[in-house]
């Protein structure tokens, strides 16, 4: 019989940082990778704010020096409190050996740095190339691709959906769920001039602010620029009511507490974007000879940086994946269904955190923390990315949601009483009106 011929061992589809890791890993393994982008480097990409869990996966790769001479020093997150100033958890207090930084980037650079680093580790990596569709054989997969308006099909043993929010592998075999539990918009731009914290003069410290319609961040970036955005409620975009995005976007800065002093001497650099559906999740993580990686499984509301990290580690893990079954087929199965159950793992503390991030439990915990049995520092290993293996901190992690449930018991009975209180000066002031 004659032997099948591919043109690629892994076909990897999108080039950003989930894609250019998996491919520079599995081609140091000593696959033939192929990583097909669709736009061209340097592309604009928002989500510029990484996290410590990323440095190693950084080293591994061998491009943590290039991501250092790109990024700007983050050595943790502010969160405000009502008074108007902002509690900083910052990484050198977190368990174990997270490390104590990670950098804030530019993504479009960033993005180009990895992409040419996979191209250096002998990954045959081309821009402005689409997938259109692929289709599965008990041999292989067949991709059809668009070069520019040429269209041709290639051969590979095995693909990866690295295509990020536009999911192709998801919408190919209808797997996209949105959210219902947590369903969001963001604007967001970049700005010359924005001040810092007082606290931190240097702006090394992303800052995330409440507000009732949502949150909103403050980045700072190299080249004295500040990445500023707001998620917020879907519907809150209904009441632009024919103002321009520049416009909008000053307005909802306008009630965000804290934001107007930090606004009031800055200058927009770059146009306002507008993104909405913020949280997904496919169905499925991977079937035969096809796995998905960071956002093109689920995308999560941005809160805790935490998207190019799952991106990275997810990338990570699937090359194990890959790897082995190419070389023993029959195990398949069994390791992408670990793989699918500890990413999900992982993605479930993030969520968890994040779902009930605006609430005022959340909020006062977050405004006036106590190390209580070393609850904070586990809260700041998950704000670093440590969400995976890490007993001791998953351990802390349990102990803090036991404290919300506390918590908001409490809450909801003061609460209650308050509304009961309410309604009987309410029928007081009946009373009394009728007496008169």
């Amino acid at each position: 019989m004659d032997t099948p011929t591919f043109d690629c061992d892994v076909l990897v589809v999108g080039g950003g940082p989930g894609g250019s890791t998996i491919s520079t890993l599995l081609t140091r393994r000593g696959w033939r990778v192929m990583m097909l982008e669709r736009d061209r480097h340097p592309r604009f990409h928002i989500g510029e704010s990484l996290l410590p869990a990323n440095m190693p996966i950084f080293e591994e790769i061998g491009a943590l020096e290039k991501l250092r001479t790109l990024g700007r020093l983050k050595l943790g997150a502010d969160f405000p409190r009502d008074d108007g100033s902002y509690y900083t958890f910052r990484f050198d207090r977190a368990l174990g050996d997270t490390r104590p930084y990670a950098f804030q980037v530019k993504r479009e650079d960033m993005d180009r740095m990895l992409f040419e680093h996979a191209r250096e580790n002998g990954v045959d990596a081309s821009e402005q190339v689409k997938v259109e569709r692929v289709e599965f054989d008990a041999e292989g997969v067949t991709a059809h691709i668009d070069a520019a308006g040429m269209k041709s099909t290639l051969r590979a043993r095995y693909v990866v959906d690295a295509s990020g929010r536009d999911t192709f592998l998801g919408k190919q075999l209808k797997l996209v769920q949105r959210s219902e539990k947590h369903q969001s918009a963001a604007m967001f731009a970049h700005y010359e001039g924005i001040g810092y914290n007082p606290d931190d003069p240097d702006g090394n410290i992303i800052s995330v602010n409440r507000f009732a319609q949502g949150w909103a961040w403050f980045i700072p970036l190299p080249g004295g620029i500040t990445s500023v955005g707001c998620v917020c409620k879907p519907g809150y975009l209904k009441t632009r009511q024919g103002a321009s995005n520049d416009e909008f976007m000053a307005k909802t800065l306008a009630i965000v507490p804290g934001a107007d002093r930090r606004v009031a001497n800055a200058r927009r650099v770059s146009p306002v974007r507008f993104t909405g559906n913020y949280s997904y999740a496919c169905s499925a993580m991977a079937g035969h000879r096809w796995i998905l990686i960071g956002d093109a499984w689920a995308f999560l509301d941005p809160v805790f940086s935490s998207g190019v990290f799952l991106s990275m580690y997810s990338a990570q893990k699937a090359c194990d994946v890959v790897d082995a079954s190419l070389r023993e087929p029959a195990c398949e199965a069994a390791l992408q269904k670990r793989y699918a159950k500890h990413l999900r793992q992982g993605y479930a503390r993030f969520a968890w955190f994040i779902y009930r991030f605006n609430s005022p439990v959340m909020k006062a915990l977050f405004a006036d923390p106590r190390n209580v049995m070393q609850v904070e520092q586990g809260v700041i290993s998950m704000l670093a990315g440590d969400v995976f293996d890490n007993k001791r901190v998953l351990s802390k992690l349990r102990i803090f949601k036991t404290i919300y449930a506390i918590f908001s018991v409490i809450n909801l009975r003061r609460w209650a009483a308050d509304r009961i209180d309410r309604r009987r000066q309410n029928r007081m002031r009946v009373a009394a009106n009728a007496a008169e």
